[in-house]
């Protein structure tokens, strides 16, 4: 074997060696995650007598009217039909994680859940109560924080936390549409949900993209003040 051959097997043996070495590279053609755009959906309708008869379950944690029997959960009671669907439906697909939620909803239909939708929007919310209009939760609720760059909740949940009011009829509904009545939630839930948007773990719509943006702008001591004024409504 001359000297020339031999350098170049030395060559091909060191390539293959290094070429072992690396990593494979990582795979670039992976698909995101699908966001539901929320902001023209159609509005939702269903039979609420029906949803009524398949309440059983639910009753055990969200309480015979909707009003929750424990601060871990939410209320159902006054929200629109709208968002109650399009959470059960993120529950039902996996969008959105529960260790509770995700398999009572995976046993539903989409009828089942357009009728449990309608029966609880068709319940009366919790009553009213007294929150601190001086509180720093008020503060942030109702006017923001322009300096941090922290954006009225009321924009898009309402004066009143009640959520939006679109007309039953309007289709698409405003963007608006499947924002949540955040009015007498416990600050419990509330706390853990903003918390949820925060780290990003709540990412299936288009509502929850905007959630990301605000939540970031939250410290710890904002979600506090917002959760427990929330909660006093």
């Amino acid at each position: 074997m001359t000297h020339r051959t031999s350098l170049l097997w030395m060559g091909l043996l060191m390539s293959t060696v290094v070429l072992a070495a690396e990593p494979p590279a990582a795979s670039t053609s992976a698909v995101p995650a699908k966001v539901q755009d929320l902001r023209r959906m159609r509005p939702i309708s269903g039979d609420a007598k029906a949803g009524a008869a398949k309440t059983a379950v639910c009753l055990a944690c969200h309480g015979p009217q909707g009003v929750a029997i424990a601060p871990n959960f939410p209320n159902l009671a006054g929200q629109s039909a709208s968002y109650l669907y399009v959470q059960l439906k993120e529950f039902h697909d996996g969008q959105r994680k529960d260790p509770v939620m995700t398999g009572q909803a995976a046993a539903l239909s989409d009828d089942d859940m357009r009728n449990l939708a309608s029966y609880y929007a068709s319940l009366p919310p919790k009553p009213a109560g007294k929150g601190d209009a001086s509180s720093r939760g008020a503060q942030l609720y109702l006017t923001g924080d322009p300096a941090r760059g922290i954006p009225p909740c009321q924009a898009c949940h309402g004066p009143a936390a009640l959520g939006p009011q679109p007309h039953p009829s309007s289709a698409p509904q405003p963007p608006w549409a499947t924002f949540p009545h955040l009015r007498g939630q416990s600050g419990l839930y509330l706390t853990k949900q903003l918390g949820d948007f925060k780290r990003g773990t709540r990412a299936g719509n288009s509502n929850a993209k905007v959630m990301h943006g605000v939540a970031q702008t939250l410290g710890d001591d904002d979600i506090q003040a917002l959760s427990t004024y929330l909660s006093t409504l």
